[in-house]
């Protein structure tokens, strides 16, 4: 059962705000939202979807903060009703609508905070995706660091010993779980994408979470300081959402099919043909982020920041031109300001924000 994963993690006291009652807008407002974003979708170059659990509820799986979510009826000595296996659970409309948005172009990258492997289900790629919290169809070699795709769940959470000898028979290699427990750092690879996809967007859009985990929570963030937009679709309060351009109070999955009429993006019914985990076993396929992916979106992101660096710098010296003053003799001169902020410190930074964990 789903929420078995919940019961494997180590005790953690602050879960975050749980239970909170949820809102709807009526449905004029959700139309004319849904055609603001749409329109703004169009106009987008990178878009990224930031996803929690609420996207796999109707999947039957349920939430953790929701008012019949795992923690809140936890606190009341209660168990969901609809708990579904994960290895019985399909994708939603959610999920397939996402792979449409892809594969048409309005979509360039999703960050996923769950752990249910159902966007991979989906037939997402792995080129398209950040799974930050670990994926519990997938196995990891903890000596070369390569991810396989299993045709079941492993088992265990929290990176424990789950299938034996590395497949690529590298030399003491064990496959672990790559599901996170609470003490866990996030995968590198999986938080260096996110962070640069969430930086270079135009439009970041957040589908199911209450953004209450970090650093997941902060990266729909990043694209703030650069002009970005910051979309949101959930049913309780976000603590972000004095800070976004568009909050959607509905259920995601009537949002996406709306916005893909809207777009006119078919959805596509889930196909097993299409499901990694539905593969035949001698195939072992991998789920592992390649290197060469990595340097590329951070030439880009690199860029980006070099760019705005020379932009604030210019703007500042525009503002100097109009403003002369003659300083004082006692002044000290300022530092100057670094040309851009290199990857290795930003990640640096977010990994000291917080803890990890789980879907949100």
């Amino acid at each position: 059962m789903s929420c078995n994963y919940a019961d494997g993690l180590s005790p953690y006291a602050n879960k975050g705000v749980l239970g909170v009652a949820e809102q709807f807008d009526d449905e004029s407002e959700i139309n004319e939202k849904v055609n603001k974003l749409a329109e703004w979708l169009q106009d987008a170059k990178h878009v990224v979807v930031h996803t929690g659990a609420g996207i796999s509820t109707s999947a039957g799986i349920p939430d953790f903060r929701g008012p019949n979510g795992v923690w809140t009826l936890e606190r009341k000595g209660e168990k969901p009703n609809v708990n579904v296996s994960f290895n019985d659970a399909i994708p939603t409309t959610t999920h397939m609508a996402l792979r449409g948005l892809i594969s048409k172009g309005y979509i360039q990258y999703i960050v996923s905070q769950n752990i249910d492997g159902l966007h991979m289900k989906s037939g997402v790629t792995r080129s398209c995706i950040s799974e930050l919290h670990g994926n519990i169809f997938v196995e990891q070699c903890n000596k070369c660091r390569h991810q396989f795709v299993r045709p079941s769940t492993t088992g265990t959470v929290g990176q424990k010993p789950c299938g034996g000898a590395c497949r690529r028979r590298c030399r003491g290699g064990l496959l672990l779980d790559n599901v996170l427990d609470w003490e866990h750092d996030l995968p590198e690879r999986d938080l260096d994408m996110a962070l640069m996809h969430s930086t270079l967007a135009d439009l970041n859009i957040t589908l199911g979470t209450t953004l209450q985990i970090i650093p997941s929570g902060n990266l729909p963030l990043k694209n703030k300081k650069h002009g970005g937009k910051l979309i949101i679709c959930n049913l309780q309060p976000t603590k972000h959402d004095k800070k976004a351009d568009l909050i959607i109070h509905a259920y995601v999955d009537d949002v996406m099919n709306k916005l893909c009429k809207r777009l006119g993006v078919e959805i596509d019914a889930y196909d097993a043909l299409d499901d990694p985990t539905k593969q035949p076993n001698n195939h072992n396929p991998g789920w592992t982020i390649k290197p060469q992916q990595t340097k590329d979106i951070e030439k880009t992101y690199n860029a980006k920041l070099k760019l705005a660096a020379a932009q604030r710098k210019a703007n500042k010296n525009s503002f100097t031109l109009f403003n002369v003053k003659e300083p004082s003799p006692s002044r000290k001169k300022c530092k100057t300001e670094p040309s851009h902020i290199t990857l290795k410190n930003e990640i640096k930074t977010e990994k000291c924000s917080g803890g990890t964990i789980t879907n949100a």
